[in-house]
């Protein structure tokens, strides 16, 4: 079977991460997944971005089994596949070490609505885990990574695809989306929402969040039947 089309949309997801400068060298990576042949295309392992070729993707299937490829995939591979496996309805995943989200990963701190442009791509804050217990650490670190996200969606109630986007305490960002380009898009995103948080928070550390009116016609004129920004389909 040939998995060139899913291998080429990765590439084209992984070759964002270092245009937005969203990460450097060797840090981050994006996933992709074909749910009818049970397998997602990942970026290899410790690969710069700019010897990264389209032939170097690898591709693993759910149980993170090697099933193309010459190269050992990402080692955050078994985050991604533990997400696809409990969140259905996405298509990709991405994984970033942007310099203002990681700051308030490691700050253990969810980012707070304070203004329209939060608004316009999530209601709620941008949610942070717990920080992992030494035994997660020294155990299966990257599936437990991945527990750490799922057990926040199930303790807040959150849905993946209302909200598509977390920090993971300690560590950094991790977003998805229905294809891995949206996945790249949503890290964007959330990267700048993390400064303007930041900037804003320095400029008046007193300041509360956006009024719920505010958020409600920002997120809703993008979202649900009702939505009327752009150009519709």
């Amino acid at each position: 079977m040939s998995y060139t089309y899913l291998k080429e949309l990765v590439y084209e997801a992984n070759m964002e991460i270092p245009r937005e400068e969203l990460a450097i060298v060797t840090f981050g990576n994006v996933s992709g997944i074909d749910r009818t042949a049970g397998v997602i295309a990942i970026k290899p392992s410790g690969v710069p971005y700019h010897r990264l070729k389209v032939e170097d993707i690898v591709i693993v299937d759910l149980d993170n089994v090697l099933v193309e490829g010459s190269m050992r995939p990402s080692s955050d591979t078994k985050t991604h596949t533990l997400l696809y496996k409990n969140f259905p309805s996405i298509g990709g995943v991405c994984h970033t070490h942007s310099t203002y989200a990681v700051a308030w990963a490691q700050a253990h701190r969810a980012i707070p609505n304070l203004g329209t442009t939060h608004a316009d791509h999530l209601v709620s804050p941008v949610p942070v885990t717990e920080v992992m217990t030494d035994e997660m650490i020294q155990g299966d670190y990257e599936h437990e990574t991945g527990n750490q996200i799922l057990d926040l969606f199930t303790k807040e109630a959150l849905s993946p695809e209302e909200v598509e986007m977390v920090l993971v305490a300690c560590h950094g960002p991790f977003t998805w989306g229905k294809d891995p380009a949206k996945a790249v898009y949503n890290a964007i995103v959330l990267e700048e929402i993390a400064k303007m948080a930041y900037l804003t928070l320095q400029i008046n550390p007193a300041v509360t969040r956006i009024k719920q009116s505010l958020i409600d016609k920002h997120f809703f004129r993008k979202h649900g039947k009702d939505a009327y920004y752009g150009q519709g389909c």
